[in-house]
């Protein structure tokens, strides 16, 4: 008896240990997160600004949590810079893993992934990193596009590294290296897959466990591969004006729902015989989400537009538009007990009710502190709801 209490208790540390990781978009890349006691009305001006840090650098990466620690990314005279704080915004530490993207909407892009000690980053010029979590110490890295066959992309490569099992996924969008699996101990190659040979297309890719298969969209496909080793199941052509197709994908019950941007529109695919084959459900020109993410919630996904400048509510499973509201800038969104928080590009965060019906506003404030593009996702941990714009990361209590 005692040894199953044991059991117990060590199951439940490491489930409650396993939702302390907060990734790209959550736990699970869906946007969704799980958390009791939040708000469902904010007050008139907004959440209480719990605190707020600022000295950043450039920037458009999301925060990162483990073990109650924030990491995030940030550029100052071209280098890259990863920031370690504290739940009460205190600096912990702050460490340069190297060159960044200066071009245009200069700074990092793609959030980074904590994995069992290790810190792994790709950097808007390509270079994926492996660092030690406690020491911050580099452990390896490969440069994408020089080993890799692969080449940059208009805007600066944007990817938060996908763990699956011991493998890291990257896409260095080479002609025969589209999709790699290195692995995440030593960075030595375990597989490569040659995918339909397009560049990378700011897509950050999705693990399906179900099927043990990896999706992403590349520049002008969506592909699926193999996860053990790397073998492409199926792709499907998605093309637009810029190649950019930067959500990453939404998986439920057998579906994978893609969208994209510049007018372009999102595909809704059915997998069959265990993930090996796909086909086309639905495509809606109307919903051309471009990088704002989308989440499903019920049998309904939400999220904005592009050129379409709506927000949408569309049936999951015929694609049937529920409501396009006006009025409101673009943005992305994530969702938490039945509310969707909503980011915009100008600023304003909006909190309102899931409802298939109508977009239903319950309170809404604007970020002033902070520069440049509104674009960073939000994220949601113990009660806090974290913004970055720019330079500044903002903890707001929601609880």
């Amino acid at each position: 008896m005692k040894n199953v209490l044991i059991l117990c208790l060590l199951m439940v540390a490491a489930f409650m240990n396993a939702q302390d990781n907060i990734q790209w978009r959550g736990t699970d890349r869906t946007g969704i997160y799980n958390e009791e006691g939040l708000l469902k009305q904010w007050p008139a001006e907004g959440p209480e600004l719990s605190w707020h840090y600022d000295g950043l650098g450039d920037g458009h990466s999301s925060v990162a949590i483990d073990d109650d620690k924030i990491y995030l990314t940030g550029m100052t005279d071209s280098i890259g810079y990863l920031y370690v704080l504290d739940m009460s915004g205190k600096l912990l530490d702050k460490v340069k893993y190297g060159g960044e993207w200066s071009k245009n909407y200069e700074g990092p892009r793609g959030t980074v992934t904590i994995d069992s000690g290790k810190i792994y980053i790709i950097s808007g010029i390509g270079t994926l990193y492996c660092l030690n979590q406690k020491s911050l110490e580099l452990v390896w890295k490969k440069d994408l596009f020089k080993e890799y066959d692969g080449k940059n992309i208009t805007w600066g490569i944007n990817e938060a590294p996908l763990i699956v099992k011991d493998l890291v996924i990257a896409t260095p969008g080479g002609e025969k290296h589209n999709l790699i699996a290195l692995n995440k101990k030593t960075g030595k190659l375990v597989w490569s897959a040659a995918g339909e040979g397009d560049l990378s297309a700011y897509c950050s890719p999705l693990y399906i466990e179900e099927h043990n298969i990896i999706v992403t969209m590349t520049a002008n496909h969506i592909i699926g591969v193999d996860a053990k080793s790397g073998v492409k199941l199926w792709s499907v052509e998605q093309k637009n004006r810029w190649s950019v197709h930067a959500n990453t994908p939404v998986y439920s019950d057998g579906m994978i729902l893609c969208t994209s941007g510049y007018g372009k529109g999102s595909a809704m695919l059915k997998l069959s015989g265990g993930g090996k084959l796909v086909e086309e459900v639905w495509f809606s020109e109307l919903l051309d989400n471009r990088m704002g993410s989308m989440v499903k919630i019920g049998d309904y996904a939400y999220g904005s537009g592009d050129k379409n400048r709506y927000w949408f509510c569309v049936d999951w499973k015929t694609g049937e538009i529920k409501y396009q509201e006006k009025g409101l800038a673009m943005g992305n969104i994530i969702s938490n007990d039945g509310m969707l928080y909503m980011y915009t590009d100008r600023g304003e965060v909006i909190l309102a009710k899931v409802n298939p019906d109508k977009l239903d506003i319950v309170s809404r404030f604007s970020v002033t502190m902070g520069t440049a593009q509104h674009w960073a996702h939000p994220v949601i941990y113990n009660g806090v709801l974290f913004v970055r714009h720019g330079d500044t990361l903002m903890a707001y209590n929601i609880k």
